[in-house]
């Protein structure tokens, strides 16, 4: 058995894919990964820069779409539709196996809609309704304008995975989110809420590159002893915050008419910082119900040196003392307020940049 299956079979972690390209669906690539124990695939607008910008498969489609007068941006859609439709197929059978509670495949709204709730919500109804699977999972950044785009769609019954997070508070505001979109969809008249899935996108890697060079600029032994160490703490925290919000009344009676519990994802989990251990971010936030999205390098080497064991939760004091002593060192709310900026502007880049390649790609095309 593969670390893979190890993680779920024995620990509840789900392991997901964060890539997806067209070559690796030609050439059965992203069927091996499914084969070795991958439960999920995850996509945002830098992972189709890549594959797009750097690809071949794409030229005989963009071609036909061309010469169909459809737009650039209308051309962005179908290119990513098509790969996601792909996917979605592969891992329909493991959704149909898990009974909804795996197999799901990401796909993300214009991050230009970031700051619009209601632009959020149209095209997030529009890209669930095109695609129209039950594993697909939209994904919503979770900036302060998301978070009512997040129960809009859960209450209209549709799946989302709710990205960008950065801090606990913010997390908590789209655990909340989750489950008053649940409360709205019954009001709606949806009585069986089974069939409503989402996931809350924690990003660990970037939580250390901020606070680690805002530690080395402070310079004191305490500051120098706790480098490396605030996305794993972030993360323990937040499960903790997961096992918390998801028990008690308010979550049980929507549990009785078949809630599933949103389950926190860690995403951004190949280290940047090559003093760290390459499967950091893998050993060290395993836990029940949760779910961690790896690029196929992070994949290999955890299925080849990482370690399987449940450490989320061993320690929520010891967590909570270090994240404490972080915040009396660092502004962790203006860490957030950063990574939060960042992490928007970085998946706009990578959307515009892609639109002006496919602009050039589609002129040549049609000379």
């Amino acid at each position: 058995m593969s670390k893979l299956h190890e993680l779920f079979e024995r620990q509840g972690q789900s392991p997901w894919l964060d890539n997806l390209k067209r070559e690796w669906l030609i050439s059965g690539e992203i069927q091996q990964w499914i084969d070795a124990g991958v439960r999920g695939i995850t996509s945002n607008p830098s992972i189709f820069q890549k594959a797009i910008e750097t690809s071949e498969a794409y030229t005989d489609q963009l071609a036909q779409l061309v010469t169909n007068g459809v737009s650039v941006e209308d051309s962005y859609w179908e290119l990513v539709l098509h790969d996601i439709n792909s996917a979605l197929g592969l891992l329909q059978p493991l959704f149909d196996e898990s009974k909804g509670s795996d197999g799901f495949v990401s796909l993300e709204v214009s991050p230009l809609l970031a700051r619009d709730t209601q632009a959020t919500e149209a095209q997030a109804r529009s890209l669930w309704d095109r695609v129209n699977q039950p594993n697909l999972l939209v994904k919503i950044p979770a900036t302060q304008e998301g978070l009512p785009a997040i129960t809009q769609m859960i209450s209209e019954g549709r799946s989302i995975n709710v990205t960008l997070i950065f801090s606990l508070e913010r997390y908590a505001g789209v655990m909340g989110s989750y489950i008053a979109g649940l409360e709205a969809a019954l009001a709606n008249g949806i009585e069986d809420l089974s069939h409503i899935s989402s996931v809350g996108s924690f990003f660990i890697s970037r939580v250390d590159t901020e606070v680690d060079s805002r530690l080395r600029a402070n310079g004191s032994s305490e500051a120098l002893e706790l480098l490396g160490t605030a996305a794993v703490t972030q993360g323990q925290l937040a499960y903790t915050a997961f096992l918390e919000t998801f028990s008690g009344t308010r979550w049980e009676r929507l549990a009785e008419r078949g809630a599933r519990v949103q389950r926190p994802l860690w995403a951004s989990t190949s280290t940047k910082n090559p003093d760290l251990k390459d499967t950091l971010y893998v050993d060290s936030l395993i836990g029940p119900n949760s779910v961690n999205t790896l690029p196929d390098a992070t994949l290999r080497a955890f299925d080849d040196h990482g370690t399987v064991m449940r450490t989320v939760d061993a320690n929520p004091d010891e967590a909570q003392r270090r994240w404490e002593r972080l915040g009396n060192l660092v502004d962790l709310d203006d860490v957030a307020r950063v990574l939060e900026t960042e992490g928007v502007q970085a998946f706009e880049k990578s959307f515009v940049e892609l639109l002006q390649v496919l602009t050039v790609r589609c002129d040549q095309l049609r000379k």
